[in-house]
C-alpha cells in the first residue's frame, strides 16, 4: 500500500482467519471514495482506523489492495476483481438489514463521472438546484471506455457515455442528441464569404485546424458525413479539452467542429459562425449508464431522474 514502514504482506492469504464483513465494508468505501479519509467520513470511523482495516483484510488476502497517490489512493488489479466479486452481495446484505447507505442518515455522494465539457458545461450547472437541496457530488471525467470499466468496477454510480455500452451488464438510457457543426470566428467567415456551401470543403485547406486530438475524430465523422469525403490534412492546433478548442478558435486561431451545445452561446453572439448548414448534421447520442445492482443511494436515483429530464433540452 506504499509507506516503507508498514510490515510485509504475507505470500498467500491467511486462510484461516474468517472474513470480517466489516473490513470489506471499509474497503468498498475507500474503493469508492479513492481516499481513506473520505471513507472513513462516509463510515463514520476515524482515517487510522480505515488504515488499519484496509491493512488487516490485505494481511488476510495476502494481496495488496491500494497505492497510495499524493492525494488519495489508486486499486490495484487484485482490489478491482475484489470490488466486482463482493459489491452487490454486500449492498443487498447491507440493505437488508437496514444498514445499507438509504438508512444510515444521509444519504453517501452521488459518484459521477463522463466527458470534462459536457459535465461542466451542462450537467454541473443542471444538478445545482440538488445539491443546495443536500445531493453530495463526487465528479470524476475521462474517456467512455475507462469510465465504463470503472463504472462496472463500482467506482462511480452513473456514466455519461458518448457511446452506447456493449454486452448487458450496464444499463444505459440516451441522455441526449449531440449535433455538430462547423465553425469559426467572423473574420475567418468572412475571408470564406459561404464558399464552402458553394465549392466544397476544399476551400478550407488554407486555414489552420483546431481540434482535440490528432486523430480528427469530431472533424473527420463531420467530413464523411455531410461532405462525403476523407478529410485528409493535420491540424494546426490540438488541445485534448473541447472548451480550448472553443476557445482557440473563438479567439481567430482557425476553424473546427463543435458540439452544438458547447458553442450555442458564441452561435447565438456572433463570436463564432456557422461555416456550413446541413438539413442533416451529424448527430451523436449519449447516454447516461448506472452501475450494475439496485441504486441503493436515493440521491443516485434523484441525480439519474433530473439528468433524464433535462437532457433532452440540451
Amino acid at each position: 500500500m506504499g509507506a516503507a514502514s508498514d510490515p510485509p504482506l504475507p505470500s498467500s492469504p491467511a486462510r484461516s482467519s474468517p472474513l470480517d464483513l466489516n473490513l470489506v465494508r471499509t474497503f468498498l468505501a475507500v474503493y469508492r471514495s479513492g481516499s481513506f479519509t473520505a471513507a472513513g467520513q462516509l463510515l463514520g470511523i476515524s482515517q487510522p482506523t480505515v488504515t488499519t482495516q484496509v491493512r488487516t483484510l490485505e494481511r488476510q488476502a495476502g494481496r495488496e489492495l491500494f497505492a497510495r497517490l499524493p492525494r488519495g489512493v489508486a486499486p490495484t488489479e487484485y482490489a478491482h476483481d475484489l470490488a466486482a466479486r463482493v459489491m452487490d452481495p454486500l449492498d443487498a446484505l447491507m440493505a437488508a438489514t437496514g444498514h445499507g447507505p438509504a438508512t444510515e442518515g444521509a444519504a453517501a455522494p452521488v459518484h459521477l463521472a463522463g466527458p470534462a465539457e459536457l459535465l461542466c458545461t451542462r450537467v454541473l450547472p443542471a444538478l445545482a438546484p440538488l445539491v443546495a437541496d443536500g445531493v453530495q457530488l463526487r465528479v470524476a471525467t475521462g474517456l467512455t471506455e475507462p469510465l465504463l470499466d470503472e463504472l462496472r468496477a463500482g467506482r462511480h454510480d452513473l456514466a455519461i457515455a458518448t457511446s452506447r455500452p456493449r454486452g448487458r451488464t450496464l444499463t444505459a438510457v440516451p441522455l441526449l442528441d449531440e449535433e455538430f457543426v462547423l465553425v469559426a470566428a467572423p473574420a475567418w467567415a468572412e475571408r470564406l464569404d459561404g464558399r464552402v456551401t458553394t465549392e466544397g470543403p476544399g476551400v478550407l485547406h488554407t486555414i489552420p485546424l483546431v481540434t482535440y486530438a490528432e486523430d480528427l475524430p469530431i472533424a473527420r465523422r463531420y467530413w464523411r458525413h455531410v461532405f462525403d469525403r476523407r478529410l485528409t490534412r493535420r491540424a494546426s492546433v490540438t488541445v485534448p479539452d473541447l472548451r480550448g478548442v472553443l476557445s482557440a478558435v473563438t479567439a481567430g486561431a482557425g476553424f473546427t467542429v463543435l458540439p452544438r451545445y458547447l458553442c450555442q452561446a458564441e452561435l447565438a453572439s456572433g463570436a463564432l459562425v456557422a461555416l456550413h448548414e446541413t438539413d442533416d448534421p451529424p448527430i451523436n447520442t449519449a447516454y447516461l449508464v448506472q452501475r450494475p445492482g439496485l441504486p441503493d443511494n436515493p440521491h443516485t436515483t434523484r441525480v439519474r431522474d433530473h439528468l433524464l429530464r433535462l437532457g433532452p433540452t440540451w
